[in-house]
């Protein structure tokens, strides 16, 4: 989910900022941002509102996964 550092730098919010904001320490949003862990799914609509963005954005860095 690498788009939610790109999304946090663009709206000018520190790592720190982001997590006081989530309720969450600042080496978990470090470990979001490298991919080592995602957040979970209930989380993900307070992101998106912070980061004033669709929960579908948060993905728009992710390569999409072939079916069949």
């Amino acid at each position: 989910m690498l788009s939610i550092k790109t999304k946090r730098e663009q709206i000018g919010m520190t790592q720190a900022q982001f997590a006081d904001a989530l309720g969450v320490s600042r080496a978990t949003v470090a470990m979001w941002e490298s991919a080592h862990n995602y957040p979970r799914a209930e989380m993900l609509p307070n992101i998106a509102n912070i980061l004033d963005c669709t929960i579908d954005e948060l993905y728009a860095d992710e390569p999409r996964k072939e079916v069949g």
